[in-house]
């Protein structure tokens, strides 16, 4: 454990706080389902864990991916294989073993990976200890890499994936972690200000907020309709005919089959408005360059063009529609 890891456990008989009522609530507000907590051991992953296993053990199981970059992390990782088996909940675990590059988008992808298919083996959603804080320094990042209207609604966007926490702010998980006397593990890496998220959390929001006070929540309601945008730009895609494109093993996840007629009738903003929704279906997150580039073409490919996109994919026009492709590539799952 860390010399800043807090020590002891909730008590059987401790009062609910407010706050715990809150999150509570948010937890039981989910569905009838199986979830699969991600838990990585740090402060808001283990109120997450706390939370969650104190108002619904039904079909819940717990994960945890040891990111191998150091003795906090293996503490992280024990912790929480203890808490679950302090609370007899299923435990599963995984742990980096490759020299890959060691990038928060490496370790994302990893991760993500890992917890993607243990939902699939146990039919289970899985379950983020997102918060409030986590969504405004998302779509900052967003806006900082140049973001379309798509991009804003951050993890407000429609997905698989449970954020119960999504509306509770990182004061009042710790004030959850502190009442509760919960142990958790902190990660040295959220203190370094070599990743782009660091940054924002511990930099630019602050100065943004002190030169105008209000700025996050302006931020949110942005992102808010953001969301909405997103929703409405889909149903116009669901009523397109696109099909997905069957991989070499007869799934689905090689990519789409779009009617041609669906799309050379637009203008070139249609056409990039519909775009990247349209990619969505095929897992892959359209950047601006590329948008514009398929918005062109749209009006101008013609049978047999081909229009390379980052990332390996591709879009062929054929005579009767436009086909997008992975090309062997391994699709990212963007949340």
């Amino acid at each position: 454990m860390s010399n800043r890891a807090k020590a002891g456990e909730k008590s059987a008989g401790k009062q609910p706080t407010p706050v715990g009522d809150r999150i509570g609530r948010a937890i039981e507000a989910l569905p009838a389902g199986r979830y699969l907590l991600a838990v990585s051991g740090g402060r808001d992953s283990m109120v997450l864990l706390d939370a969650f296993t104190s108002r619904r053990l039904d079909a819940v199981s717990i994960a945890t991916f040891d990111h191998a970059t150091g003795a906090a992390s293996r503490q992280a990782a024990r912790l929480v294989e203890r808490e679950a088996a302090r609370r007899s909940v299923p435990f599963i675990t995984s742990r980096r073993i490759d020299g890959g590059a060691r990038t928060e988008a490496a370790w994302r992808d990893a991760r993500w990976s890992f917890l993607r298919t243990w939902a699939a083996e146990l039919s289970a959603t899985v379950v983020t200890a997102h918060t409030r804080d986590d969504q405004i320094e998302t779509v900052v990042i967003r806006i900082l890499r140049d973001a379309g209207v798509r991009g804003l609604a951050g993890m407000y966007a429609e997905a698989d994936i449970a954020r119960p926490l999504l509306d509770i702010t990182r004061a009042e998980i710790s004030s959850y972690a502190q009442s509760y006397e919960l142990r958790f593990v902190d990660d040295p890496s959220n203190d370094s200000l070599a990743h782009l998220r660091n940054r924002v959390r511990h930099q630019l929001l602050p100065a943004l907020e002190r030169s105008h006070p209000g700025f996050s929540g302006e931020l949110l309601d942005i992102a808010r309709r953001a969301a909405d945008w997103r929703i409405g730009v889909d149903a116009l895609v669901d009523g397109l005919g696109v099909n997905p494109l069957p991989g070499d093993n007869g799934t689905d996840g090689a990519g789409v089959v779009v009617p041609a007629s669906a799309l050379t009738s637009l203008d070139l903003s249609a056409a990039a408005i519909l775009w990247p929704a349209i990619a969505a279906r095929a897992h892959i997150a359209l950047d601006w360059r590329g948008t514009e580039r398929l918005a062109a073409f749209t009006a101008t490919g013609t049978p047999g063009g081909r229009v390379p996109l980052s990332g390996g994919a591709e879009v062929q026009r054929t005579v009767s529609s436009f086909v997008l492709r992975n090309c062997g590539a391994v699709a990212k799952l963007y949340s």
